[in-house]
């Protein structure tokens, strides 16, 4: 009797499971094609990816043979310093001298005992299989974040690549470290954290130098966040993080630690390349090949610094080279409507709103004035002719006529009212608020 009542019970719950989640799941049947291309839905799609993830890792590990190209060669360099040896010239593995930072070694130095001096290959698989997961999370939040890319792209970025899975568990390369710690510092820095952001970015570079291809885009956000002076602190983050780690090792031999771990001329072998596999050998080889790349990774850095990035959210690269000779990079300003209505120059600075007003009164009156006109959207403001405006000086007509009495008695002025009807002989947008001319 009592197992029949277990029975029941367990047969209960079960029914009771099932009615919670039929209706959850009907939802996400007939809402599936939404599921699959509306960016709100990333960390639903993002978790049922991880969950495939987990067999689909185990799986690789299980069936597909290990290929063993650098992971000797790690451990090699990393016994190498175990062992007494600072000086990054005498440092070698199987494949060539040590030309990875100090990070590089002390990371790899955890993986040489967790994995009995290097030899147990599958237990540095399952550590990178960790990893690999780890990475992707990182990554499924920054898309999340952004809100960018429909959640059906991610299945080819993780669940269809060979590629990511032979690098992570296959190969046990040293870039899957590097850029986790990269994707670390870039949600760090979408949380405003960016003193840890940096550090985890520095931690980043000092595993691998490659990861300097992102500098310039830190270096951009840096300065456009904090200017040129707030952004130092933060770059002090970096270097001094980088001194700290190769202190060993630049005690011993600076100049032998610098030119092998930061060599910025070093030749890549056209056997372990992959994107320029169509390239013949020779022009791949060939110095003028590499100078032209560089040339163009620079001149689309440029261009997107001057073409795309300063045209989202608020806009503050527009005064970016005013703000390089007049305030030394101060903190850009957040002022989006002003600095397309007017000309920087005839603006009062940032922190001096009331400049040219006379009275507590007036720069009252001045303050509220440009407090409107910041929080009003460009595509429905419509200013007066430039006949109308006062020209004593520009910066007028965002104090207001309150601020200037002897341009216009504050008596007459008039307050924001809608727009005139489509029979109104005034040009310009005909919804949304506009400023009554004077008369």
């Amino acid at each position: 009797m009592a197992a029949g009542l277990r029975k029941r019970g367990r047969a209960g719950a079960a029914a009771q499971a099932a009615g919670v989640c039929a209706p959850w799941l009907q939802r996400v049947w007939q809402e599936r094609r939404l599921l699959l291309r509306e960016p709100r839905y990333t960390l639903l799609v993002a978790a049922c990816l991880c969950l495939a993830e987990v067999g689909i890792t185990f799986w690789v590990i299980h069936r597909v043979a290990y290929t063993e190209i650098d992971w000797k060669a790690y451990m090699a360099q990393v016994e190498g310093v175990i062992n007494g040896t600072y000086d990054y010239t005498q440092l070698q593995g199987d494949t060539g001298p040590l030309v990875y930072p100090a990070g590089f070694v002390y990371i790899f130095m955890g993986l040489y005992y967790a994995t009995g001096r290097g030899t147990d290959i599958r237990t540095a698989q399952n550590i990178f299989a960790v990893l690999y997961l780890a990475t992707l999370l990182l990554v499924f939040l920054i898309y999340h974040q952004t809100c960018k890319v429909p959640p059906f792209v991610f299945f080819f970025m993780c669940c269809a690549s060979y590629r990511v899975h032979s690098i992570f568990v296959l190969r046990l390369f040293n870039d899957p470290v590097a850029m986790a710690l990269l994707f670390l510092s870039v949600n760090l820095l979408l949380a405003q954290r960016w003193g840890w952001g940096c550090c985890c970015f520095s931690l980043a570079v000092s595993v691998k130098m490659n990861i300097l291809l992102f500098a310039p885009g830190l270096l951009f956000l840096l300065l456009t966040q904090f200017g040129f002076r707030g952004a130092l602190p933060k770059l002090g983050i970096c270097a001094v993080l980088q001194v700290v780690l190769g202190l060993p090792f630049l005690l011993k031999n600076p100049i032998g630690y610098l030119s092998r771990s930061f060599d910025l001329g070093r030749q890549f072998l056209f056997r372990w390349t992959v994107n320029w596999r169509f390239l013949p050998e020779a022009l791949f080889l060939h110095r003028a090949f590499h100078l032209a790349l560089l040339a163009a990774h620079l001149s689309l850095l440029l261009l997107f610094a001057l073409c795309r990035w300063h045209r989202s959210g608020e806009n503050r690269f527009y005064p970016f080279h005013l703000q390089l000779h007049w305030h030394l990079l101060q903190p850009l300003p957040p002022l989006p409507v002003l600095c397309l209505v007017f000309p920087y120059t005839a603006l009062p600075p940032v922190g001096h709103t009331c400049t040219l007003a006379h009275t507590p009164a007036q720069a009252a009156g001045a303050g509220a004035h440009r407090a409107l006109l910041e929080h009003v959207p460009i595509h429905v403001l419509q200013l007066c002719c430039p006949a109308r405006v006062p020209c004593r000086h520009p910066a007028a007509a965002v104090a207001g006529p309150a601020a200037f009495p002897q341009e216009r008695p504050a008596g007459q002025e008039r307050p924001l009212k809608p727009a005139p009807s489509s029979s109104s002989p005034l040009p310009g947008p005909r919804v949304g608020w506009t400023q009554c001319p004077w008369e």
